[in-house]
C-alpha cells in the first residue's frame, strides 16, 4: 500500500527550504499576533511540528511540496503554543492543520495544496518565488 502523503512517490526527497519562524516578542491580542506572523512572510505554513521533523504526514507532505518546488517559506509549530493552535482555526475559519498562506491570505489545508499542486496551480501561485532555472 502506498503513502497516502507521499505526493511527491518516488522521487528523493529535496532540500528543506522552510525556515522556522522566531516571534521577536508576542502582542497580547492573539488575532494581531498571528496576523504578525503569517505576514513575516509571503509563503507560510502553520503545521505540526518543524519542517526538519513534521509530527504529523499532513504538515509533512505539505512541506515536502515546498520544498521539491525550492520555494523560501516560513512555518510556525502551533504544537509549541496552544494559543496559536487554536487560534489559527479561528482567524482562518479553517479547522484543520497544517494552514497554508500566500501574501497573508489563506489558500487552505493538505487536501488543497496537494490538488493545486497536482493540476499545477500551485506552481503557478508561487511562480516569483520558484528558483531560476
Amino acid at each position: 500500500m502506498s503513502n497516502p502523503f507521499n505526493v511527491l512517490g518516488d522521487q528523493s526527497t529535496p532540500p528543506n527550504s522552510g525556515q522556522e519562524h522566531q516571534e521577536q516578542e508576542k502582542s497580547e491580542n492573539l488575532n494581531e499576533r498571528i496576523k504578525g506572523i503569517v505576514g513575516s512572510s509571503d509563503i507560510f505554513l502553520f503545521m505540526k511540528g518543524t519542517p526538519e521533523a513534521p509530527q504529523c504526514g499532513f504538515s509533512a507532505n505539505v512541506c515536502a511540496l515546498l520544498n521539491h518546488l525550492g520555494v523560501p517559506y516560513k512555518t510556525f509549530n502551533v504544537l509549541a503554543d496552544m494559543d496559536i493552535r487554536q487560534g489559527i482555526k479561528d482567524y482562518s475559519n479553517w479547522p484543520t492543520i497544517p494552514q497554508f498562506y500566500v501574501k497573508g491570505q489563506f489558500v487552505g489545508g493538505n487536501d488543497i495544496i496537494t490538488e493545486l499542486y497536482e493540476n499545477g496551480e500551485l506552481q503557478e501561485m508561487l511562480k516569483d518565488y520558484l528558483p531560476k532555472e
